[in-house]
């Protein structure tokens, strides 16, 4: 009975985008190479093909022997964590293909250990491979080599039934859009002062309910923000700089961390070219603000209050001493309109609206306090705070919708944008939900993120793929 280590990795340029994995089977006495595999497929997203890796790679190991014990080596934590059993599977690109992995073998003959990228390197240059093959036009890329008598066999080259998939991890590799996390315990802070506790998925979910519930937003603590992230050399990379904790983030991260921490024109980092840099702004307070109400897209749409006006009209005058704006736009909600027009006359600039940036539609909670809701609404209320796929009471719309569609604009405004700095006068959980993706952090993490009315941060997005996030939450300038 042999022994392997398989090493898998896979790539999206665009998450989704042109994508492909990389595989290789190891002897694990010999250290000798025995199959390598990759193959372009096509546009996917970073997580089918970082599984689409690992199922080939399981495969190319069964065909060597069928009785072999296997141990998996990634670079990918979401798919170790899943396939190892300990974070549940929920995505519907991912749940068949992490089933078809773990048939491939009797049940215990597979482990999983998560590695570092840089210990994953021949599977990672075989993903980058494929795609550089695809995006140069050889739409149906794949290449096999095994070892034959102490030699290589190799064949590539085209074929025709290149299968859809998507991985994390390459060279231009990007931020991860999707990452489908949900491990034990659901902590939650969903950002008033109220605290309840409701059954979560596997654990407990702790709601500190809405802010402005312009989303559930939280409370980040003074704790350490933590980027798991691989910028320079991959997927999902994040530089972090957070004003309320300290940042975890290793070689070019940190770079590019220092990079956004002393923001020159357009906060890029200069060996990674201009990029396009988002700057986030949270319209100013509603009525419903200081009550702590829920105030969605499906709701009354309140205008700005008096203080509301003069938020936006501090933070107009703090971008136009920064200098770096060069376009605005705006969610077409009353509220971020009248913001961003505050701020436009102070910058000299006119104003587009793009309707992906709207806030999530909370359904018959709109106008409704957390308190409210929970009386009203218990389940539904438990329901989403464990999960966010969930949607509000009524038919509102989930987390997990709002973030396919935020992804959509995010992708579309940096195709537009590079090399520019751009202002997103927008909601709380439009901008917590880029910081969610740019850092490749799981959806729960948008229970424990809190933002003022009227802050300001920055998501700084390079041609390969990496992003670099400054969170400021800064209300500084609001006040006299």
């Amino acid at each position: 009975m042999g022994e392997f280590i398989v090493e898998a990795d896979g790539g999206s340029r665009g998450n989704p985008g042109p994508a492909g994995f990389g595989a290789v089977v190891i002897d694990a006495a010999t250290g000798e190479t025995l199959v390598e595999r990759a193959e372009y497929l096509g546009v996917v997203t970073n997580n089918v093909a970082e599984y689409r890796g690992l199922l080939a790679g399981l495969r190319a190991a069964h065909d060597l022997d069928p009785a072999a014990t296997v141990h998996v080596r990634m670079d990918s934590k979401l798919v170790v964590e899943q396939m190892s059993g300990r974070w549940k599977i929920k995505h519907p690109d991912m749940k068949p293909l992490a089933a078809e992995a773990a048939r491939v073998f009797p049940p215990g003959r597979v482990t999983y250990e998560w590695i570092p990228r840089e210990q994953n390197k021949a599977a990672d240059r075989l993903a980058n491979e494929a795609m550089d093959a695809g995006v140069s036009g050889e739409t149906g890329y794949s290449a096999r080599r095994e070892s034959v008598g102490g030699g290589v066999a190799e064949a590539g080259g085209p074929v025709t039934d290149g299968t859809a998939g998507t991985g994390a991890g390459v060279t231009a590799g990007t931020a991860d859009a999707g990452a489908d996390v949900e491990a034990g315990t659901a902590d939650a802070h969903a950002g008033t002062d109220t605290d309840t506790d409701a059954d979560a998925a596997g654990g407990t979910a702790r709601a500190h309910a809405a802010t402005d519930a312009d989303a559930a937003g939280g409370t980040a603590g003074a704790g350490t923000a933590r980027a798991s992230t691989n910028t320079a050399a991959g997927t999902g990379g994040a530089a972090v700089d957070v004003t309320a904790g300290t940042a975890n983030a290793a070689g070019a991260d940190v770079k590019a961390a220092r990079s956004v921490a002393a923001p020159s024109a357009g906060w890029g980092a200069p060996d990674l070219g201009a990029p396009a840099t988002f700057v986030l702004l949270r319209h100013g307070e509603t009525p419903l603000t200081p009550q702590k109400r829920f105030s969605g897209s499906g709701g009354t749409d309140p205008a700005l209050s008096a203080a509301g006006r003069e938020q936006a009209e501090r933070a107009g005058a703090a971008l136009a001493r920064r200098g770096t704006i060069q376009h605005i736009v705006s969610s077409p909600l009353a509220r971020t309109r009248e913001t961003a027009a505050i701020v436009a006359a102070h910058l000299g600039l006119d104003v587009t609206v793009e309707d992906g940036l709207r806030e999530t539609d909370f359904g018959a909670w709109e106008g409704l306090t957390f308190a409210e809701v929970r009386e009203r609404h218990p389940d539904d209320l438990n329901a989403w705070l464990a999960d966010t796929e969930a949607r509000p009471t009524g038919g509102g719309e989930s987390f997990a919708e709002t973030a396919v569609r935020i992804a959509a604009v995010r992708d579309e405004l940096t195709a537009a944008h590079a090399g520019r700095t751009v202002l997103l006068v927008t909601h709380v959980t439009p901008i917590k939900t880029f910081v969610r993706l740019a850092l490749g952090a799981p959806p729960e993490s948008l229970f424990r993120m809190e933002l003022s009315a009227a802050s300001v941060s920055a998501i700084a997005y390079y041609a390969d793929g990496n992003a670099s996030v400054r969170l400021l939450n800064d209300t500084s300038h609001l006040r006299a």
